[in-house]
């Protein structure tokens, strides 16, 4: 993969709220997007995060759990989640983390999230982080105490179009120094 091949891709990859209720995912698709999932570097090779994969039927009934009023009705439509929630770090990211004072967690997640989203897209599928959800009935349905962290909504788009992306200037996002500027 080239450098414009990725950019293409970062350019498809976008928040999805409106997914057609009459394609299903493929599991095969999803677990591909598992997979690379496992490839995300994580601070000291902690992998501090646990995939709880949604599909069919369950995945319907759970949407409730991500909507108050309108906010979020679009994961009614979903075709699945995959839910990450927060596990313990190895010993030296643990001992890392505390010496440096970083959550390294939050971090590793967020990369994890990344590479699954990616892959999704790669494969054609939409998706949509969210970050408001019912967590203790999360927690709940899924048997365990670990916290959740975010929820991954994937299925198909309604619609392929792209939407105009809306960033910041690359002056209020970066600077470069070096000797050759």
């Amino acid at each position: 993969m080239d450098f414009n091949e990725f950019k293409e891709l970062a350019k498809k990859r976008e928040s999805c709220r409106d997914f057609d209720p009459e394609r299903e995912v493929e599991i095969e698709k999803i677990e591909a997007c598992l997979e690379t999932m496992k490839l995300a570097p994580s601070a000291c090779n902690a992998q501090p995060y646990y995939y709880y994969l949604v599909h069919g039927d369950e995945a319907k009934n759970l949407s409730k759990y991500f909507q108050l009023g309108k906010m979020n009705s679009f994961t009614k439509d979903a075709a699945a989640f995959a839910i990450v929630t927060e596990e313990n770090y190895n010993l030296s990211a643990k001992i890392g983390s505390s010496v440096k004072n970083q959550d390294y967690k939050s971090i590793d997640i967020g990369i994890s999230a990344a590479y699954f989203t990616a892959e999704a897209t790669s494969l054609g599928l939409s998706t949509c982080i969210i970050g408001w959800f019912d967590e203790e009935k999360l927690q709940k349905f899924l048997k365990t105490k670990s916290k959740i962290r975010l929820v991954i909504a994937m299925g198909y788009a309604k619609n392929d179009d792209l939407r105009e992306k809306k960033r910041k200037t690359s002056d209020a996002l970066y600077k470069i120094i070096s000797e050759d500027k």
